[in-house]
């Protein structure tokens, strides 16, 4: 079964950073894009961060020059270094694993940023 563990989350103050890893296991890692979703209370989960095969990275614009994906396909694991982090952050994080047929998300990461 497919697994995807999120971690890294947790409260930090406006302005801190934190660090999200999302480490795979089961699939064939190197082959499959990854990104970052976010799900605010009563709000529908969105696009944070999407990096393919290849390393090319997309960004919503909310998060522009304050976060950066990366990933290690030899730790089948993918990176979200989150600087600068505002209250309007706060949201449970998700890992995201797809290619041409399956889609596969992790559980989520509580991320709490107070003012």
């Amino acid at each position: 079964q497919v697994q995807l563990v999120e971690s890294g989350g947790g409260l930090v103050q406006a302005g801190e950073s934190l660090r999200l890893s999302c480490a795979a296991s089961r699939i064939t890692f190197s082959t499959y894009a990854m990104g970052w979703y976010r799900q605010a209370p009563g709000k529908q989960r969105e696009l944070v961060a999407t990096i393919t095969r290849r390393d090319v990275t997309n960004y919503a614009d909310s998060v522009k020059g304050r976060f950066t994906i990366s990933r290690d396909n030899a730790k089948n694991t993918v990176y979200l270094q989150m600087n600068s982090l505002k209250p309007e952050d706060t949201a449970v994080y998700y890992c995201n694993a797809q290619d041409s047929i399956w889609n596969f998300w992790g559980q989520g990461t509580q991320v709490t940023v107070s003012s």
